[in-house]
């Protein structure tokens, strides 16, 4: 970690102020798009079919108010500071109330702190949000290293485990002797992480999931069938099918990040069809559309920010990072663990809890793999729940 001693270890304010000529620029790329033939319509079937597409891009460059999103991303106070070589950009929102507990959340991939939004003030303040006021957080958000404003990325080697790290050196920074993390994602890798690396600060975990989660994750699917009702072995073929053909983009970022870089760098058409694809497949299963799923200028806010900072390409990065790690699968954080279930279905309980180990276990019918964006008051009732009797 960095040397204490050190003046890297200054936290500095930041505001997000976008150059004029960057906005001008991208609406000219998307206004010059070159558009590919689709021999399908508007069919799905190879997901973000050209009529979509073109018209969400449309709407990103002729409707779509960067400034305005990007001065309700700056309500929130904003800093960086160094870890470890690499410039950290984090929220850090204090709770009016002075009991309030340290919370660090974390978000994945494809995503940002423009997850968060619709988070913060109901957990800072839910006094104001018709919350009891002792369920109170100081929210710490960061970026992940070589995501948005984290960036650029100063050295390979960045996964979740060395970033887990950088958390607890964050919070160590800010004063926080006692905290709670959640996440969703990597971002709920980083959490569970926090309790093995930060055992006597951390008091709890709460992460998210949903059952492309699962399916994502390699190995994570049973083998062995016998034990499942009729119901979850369906349930299991499905997700099995989904795991073969939703795999894609893990692959080629697992393995070839460099060569996917340049058009995610050079093409905001190719940024945006990357990111929707994820926000169509991964959103709840009930939305027809992502926009039916997130709210349209949240997922563009989110898009926007990774063309902006150039960091799809080390986004990607951080992913073929995390598949060549060598870490140890086999460490438990002795932390307190929640897991907020969404888009729940028979199966996962089994999969992922059947033991009992999760102390705190919720599922819901609704949201997605962005319970953030997709069902941000279930999301906080439950942080709420997990962290009551911790605190």
């Amino acid at each position: 970690m960095t040397d204490p001693e050190s003046s890297d270890i200054e936290i500095q304010p930041f505001r997000i102020d976008v150059p004029q000529t960057d906005v001008n620029d991208l609406i000219d790329r998307l206004a010059r798009t070159r558009w590919p033939y689709d021999l399908l319509g508007g069919n799905w079937s190879r997901v973000c079919p050209l009529g979509y597409l073109h018209g969400l891009a449309e709407y990103w460059r002729a409707d779509y108010d960067w400034r305005a999103h990007e001065a309700t991303l700056n309500r929130f106070p904003q800093f960086t500071t160094m870890i470890d070589g690499q410039k950290i950009h984090f929220l850090h929102a204090r709770s009016p109330q002075p009991s309030a507990l340290p919370l660090v959340i974390t978000h994945g991939y494809p995503s940002s702190i423009a997850e968060f939004v619709r988070l913060i003030g109901p957990l800072t303040d839910p006094r104001a949000h018709g919350g009891d006021p002792t369920d109170a957080f100081h929210v710490v958000a960061p970026s992940l290293p070589g995501f948005g404003f984290s960036s650029p990325l100063e050295d390979t080697g960045w996964e979740s485990s060395r970033t887990a790290r950088a958390w607890v050196e964050l919070m160590h920074r800010l004063g926080y002797e006692r905290y709670g993390a959640h996440g969703g994602d990597i971002g709920a890798g980083i959490s569970g992480d926090l309790g093995i690396h930060d055992p006597d600060r951390v008091v709890g975990a709460h992460v998210s999931t949903d059952p492309t989660a699962l399916a994502l994750i390699g190995g994570m699917l049973p083998d062995e069938t016998d034990d499942l009702t009729e119901a979850q072995k369906g349930r299991l073929e499905e997700l099995r099918g989904w795991e073969a053909d939703g795999r894609g983009y893990l692959q080629i970022q697992s393995t070839r990040p460099q060569t996917l870089a340049y058009g995610l760098n050079d093409s905001p058409a190719a940024q945006l069809a990357w990111i929707v694809e994820k926000f169509k497949e991964w959103t709840n299963p009930a939305a027809e559309l992502p926009e039916d799923a997130v709210d349209r200028d949240q997922l563009l806010t989110n898009v926007s920010i990774y063309w902006f900072t150039g960091t799809g390409a080390s986004a990607a990065r951080f992913i073929y990072e995390a598949a060549h790690a060598d870490r140890d699968w086999g460490a438990m954080s002795p932390a307190p663990t929640g897991m907020a279930v969404f888009a729940a279905d028979n199966l996962l309980r089994y999969v992922l809890n059947s033991d009992g180990h999760v102390e705190h276990w919720s599922e819901f019918e609704s949201g997605g793999h962005f319970p953030a964006m997709e069902a941000p008051e279930l999301l906080v009732g439950d942080i709420r729940k997990f962290f009551r009797d911790l605190r």
